[in-house]
């Protein structure tokens, strides 16, 4: 478990699988920009069984506040094969915890903890050209942007363009510095 200041994270437990779920499955409250694909409960329950929903090169990371109520998740995933790193997404479970810090302290811990545990030398996020708010909390956290990808996802009905943000080993501070002093 990672301790900030106003989130803490962590791995999935077998007793989150049935509240979290449907959290994961709640498109009504994933806002206009999370693509809508659901996966099945079996399919979700299946994948917690065999790698707890983390292993080397994909995972999710709970984000709960501090009276542990989930707050939202944390993912990363292997891109394309010559590519180093890994790309990373995340989301607010309902829009109520968005504007209170909580995302962007996650962001930053989790991508300090990746750089912690993985030896690689770079972080990427996809964000949809007209999501203001996520990409103000990639740049809160020091992702650089890099350009854009026109018309690379389709959601809702249409392609939307894709801006490509990123942050490199160098740029993120240490874990150790983010976690609150005792």
């Amino acid at each position: 478990m990672i301790k900030g200041n106003k989130v803490l994270l962590r791995t999935f437990l077998r007793k989150d699988l049935e509240r979290v779920y449907p959290l994961i499955c709640d498109i009504n409250n994933k806002g206009p920009y999370w693509h809508l694909s659901i996966p099945s409960e079996t399919e979700f329950v299946d994948e917690f069984n065999k790698t707890g929903l983390w292993d080397k090169d994909e995972g999710r990371m709970l984000i709960m506040d501090h009276d542990e109520h989930y707050l939202g998740e944390l993912l990363f995933f292997k891109g394309l094969d010559y590519q180093s790193g890994y790309e990373v997404g995340y989301e607010l479970f309902h829009p109520s915890h968005g504007g209170k810090g909580y995302m962007s302290e996650a962001l930053l811990l989790f991508c300090a903890y990746m750089f912690a545990c993985h030896p690689i030398n770079r972080l990427q996020v996809n964000v949809m050209k007209d999501n203001t708010g996520s990409r103000r909390v990639a740049e809160h956290c020091g992702f650089i942007y890099e350009g854009t990808m026109r018309k690379a996802t389709f959601h809702n009905g249409q392609y939307h363009d894709l801006d490509l943000l990123s942050i490199l080993r160098e740029e993120c501070p240490p874990l150790s510095s983010l976690l609150p002093k005792k």
